[in-house]
């Protein structure tokens, strides 16, 4: 399912291509590529959610408050689907400003709904590249994140 979101996102989304709204379409091509019918059900179901989303009132958990600073308390299985490191990069993230609380639980809930069995931290930054570009009024933290991914590095590493 991952890889279909990926398709989908470098194929459309990312490459700025008119994006289909037609299931039937879209589920057509994704099979012409290569793609199996469930997966690619999962898939749109997993955007669908994404959009869904949106609504600030779809997150229950979360309490709208900008002027307390919380920490967050991941559960024994998104401790389990993100490791130390993906943790990590997403309080790194909420520090620059690139998340806030709305969209880091926007990212978890959408991590937390891949039936990908390993997850890793570059699966985590498309995660949040996907969330982004799908929340309205988080451009700049779009571009911010979109160069922490895409910029090479300089100079020699060790």
């Amino acid at each position: 399912m991952f890889d279909i979101l990926m398709y989908l996102f470098e194929n459309y989304i990312h490459s700025e291509t008119e994006v289909m709204v037609d299931h039937d379409q879209l589920t057509d091509e994704l099979l012409k590529a290569g793609f199996e019918l469930d997966e690619i059900y999962k898939a749109l179901n997993w955007l669908e959610k994404l959009a869904d989303l949106q609504n600030a009132d779809s997150i229950p958990y979360l309490t709208k408050s900008t002027s307390v600073e919380s920490v967050r308390i991941y559960t024994e299985e998104e401790v389990m689907r993100l490791d130390l490191e993906c943790r990590g990069f997403i309080l790194f993230l909420e520090q620059i400003n690139v998340l806030d609380s709305e969209t880091r639980e926007m990212v978890i809930d959408r991590v937390m709904a891949l039936d990908t069995p390993e997850f890793i931290l570059d699966d985590l930054k498309w995660v949040v590249l996907m969330v982004l570009f799908n929340v309205p009024g988080h451009e700049n933290a779009y571009n911010q994140m979109e160069g922490l991914v895409f910029e090479e590095p300089d100079g020699l590493l060790h």
